[in-house]
C-alpha cells in the first residue's frame, strides 16, 4: 500500500507541475527535442547503434539456435525461418536496416 500510494503522490505532484509549467514550456521542449533529433551527429550515432545492435542480435540468435535449435518448439522455429528469409530491407516500424 506504501508504494502505491508513493506512486500516486508522485503522479499527482507530476501532474501539478507539468499543469505550472504550461503550454509554452512543453513547446520549448518540443522544438529542443526535435532539433537535437534532427542533429546530424546524432542521428549518425543512432544509426550506428542499431547497426551495432542488430549486429549483436544476429549473433546472439545465431549462437542460440546453434545451442538450442532441434528443442525449440516448431512454432518458433518457422518464424526465425521466416524472419531470415524476409530479408533486411524494413522492420516492424518502417525503418530501413541499412
Amino acid at each position: 500500500m506504501r508504494y502505491r500510494l508513493s506512486f500516486i503522490t508522485g503522479a499527482v505532484v507530476g501532474y501539478v507541475l507539468g499543469a505550472r509549467a504550461g503550454r509554452e514550456r512543453y513547446e520549448q521542449l518540443r522544438k529542443s527535442a526535435q532539433r537535437i533529433a534532427q542533429n546530424p551527429a546524432v542521428r549518425n550515432a543512432a544509426e550506428s547503434a542499431a547497426q551495432t545492435g542488430r549486429g549483436v542480435a544476429v549473433k546472439a540468435a545465431d549462437t542460440v539456435g546453434s545451442k538450442v535449435g532441434d528443442k525449440l518448439p516448431e512454432s518458433v522455429t518457422a518464424r526465425v525461418k521466416a524472419l531470415r528469409e524476409r530479408g533486411h530491407s524494413e522492420d516492424d516500424w518502417g525503418t530501413s536496416n541499412t
